[in-house]
């Protein structure tokens, strides 16, 4: 078995032509774009694209394909170099059943089958050129197209308050919304890590993936995972999410849910910590707030904790967090040892201590250990460092 880094979350901002594709994505991530700077800079070796079923995202990929830039596997995937990438598609679920919204993710093996299910989805989309379009349809109705593809089926940053499973407001089950037998992993989020989604009894079965939601292209691989397989395919990806024949996610590198957009409960007016006992925020006095993960985790954990056979969660910190390490500091590194995996991985801190201060290769050393002081992030600001 060999190991890959893979982020299977990058969004799709712009088209070759510069239409909109998702709205809040940055202008430079075109499907092209994101598969250089995934590998040359990153440094990653399998990403999972969504917004494909955009038809002009497809028209993309089918040139690249005719001129050669990538080719498709046997096994499913597109290979880019020694880059393999997952086309995919982010899709918004709302129905009388589920009281969504409810972001689900959903990945194919080749560009002919995310063409079909493209024309699929226009049938139930009311805009198909666009990004997290709500669907039409309900989650298990989406579910049975996306398994008779032959595709993958996850939901998105389940803890989130806005637009996911567990979200704020409604308290529903996992049951409710989705067939649990054709689900195949289940995606995190940024504001939590392993230890707090096993305390909801519902996911112990499932795998656990940890990825960037990416928007720009420098937030590729804030989070994403180290994935044990034979080679990176679209088969032996599903069989390392279903745990099959030794293949399997290694380890899964995440932010500490301290530095998320989304960890503690904040107020509304003033993102001050709110202590919903009090019913009023200390700072400001404002009645209303946004419910932290950590606190909505709470309310819905089982009562009884399992002990669950996970690969280790590592708190990656990712280079744009780390105090003093600006855009051309990281270009400098970048020139020197390659990606940015080979900086946060490889490089030994001596060597970074060559082309950095000091002080800023001291820090990525205590990000590497997981000994950084942070200050907790809420209502849709992420945290940050301690003194930054």
């Amino acid at each position: 078995m060999k190991q890959y880094f893979a982020d299977f979350h990058i969004h799709v901002g712009r088209t070759f032509t510069g239409k909109p594709v998702k709205i809040t994505g940055a202008k430079s991530l075109t499907f092209t774009n994101i598969i250089r700077h995934a590998r040359n800079e990153k440094g990653l070796d399998i990403i999972g694209i969504i917004d494909c079923h955009s038809p002009e995202v497809i028209l993309e990929m089918e040139a690249l394909m005719e001129e050669g830039s990538i080719v498709e596997h046997i096994d499913g995937g597109l290979q880019y170099g020694d880059l393999t990438i997952i086309p995919g598609s982010e899709l918004e679920i709302y129905d009388e059943n589920c009281k969504g919204p409810i972001h689900v993710l959903c990945f194919f093996p080749s560009i002919p089958v995310m063409r079909e299910f493209s024309g699929w989805l226009s049938g139930y989309l009311k805009n198909i050129t666009l990004s997290s379009q709500r669907i039409y349809a309900s989650g298990k109705v989406l579910q049975k197209k996306v398994k008779e593809l032959g595709g993958l089926f996850i939901p998105a940053h389940v803890f989130t308050p806005f637009k996911s499973l567990f979200g704020k407001g409604v308290k529903r089950t996992l049951a409710e919304v989705f067939d649990p037998d054709l689900i195949d992993a289940i995606e995190l989020g940024l504001s939590a890590d392993t230890s707090m989604a096993d305390q909801i009894a519902e996911l112990n079965k499932y795998t656990f993936l940890t990825n960037s939601d990416a928007h720009s292209l420098k937030k590729i691989a804030r989070e994403y995972q180290i994935l044990e397989i034979e080679e990176p395919a679209f088969k032996e990806i599903r069989m390392a999410l279903a745990g099959k024949e030794n293949r399997k996610v290694k380890a899964n590198y995440g932010l500490d849910p301290l530095l998320g957009k989304y960890h503690q409960t904040v107020c509304s007016e003033c993102y001050s910590p709110f202590d919903e006992d009090k019913g009023e925020c200390l700072h400001c006095h404002h009645h209303k707030f946004i419910k932290g993960v950590a606190d909505r985790i709470l309310e819905l954990s089982s009562a009884e904790k399992k002990q669950i056979n996970r690969p280790p969660y590592i708190y990656q910190v990712p280079l744009e967090f780390i105090p003093g390490l600006g855009p051309k500091m990281l270009e400098k590194l970048l020139n020197h040892f390659g990606t940015e995996m080979d900086i946060l991985h490889h490089v030994p801190i001596s060597e970074l201590e060559r082309v950095v201060p000091l002080k800023t290769a001291a820090l990525i050393g205590k990000a590497r250990e997981g000994k950084l002081n942070l200050k907790a992030g809420g209502g849709g600001k992420y945290g940050k460092i301690a003194g930054s």
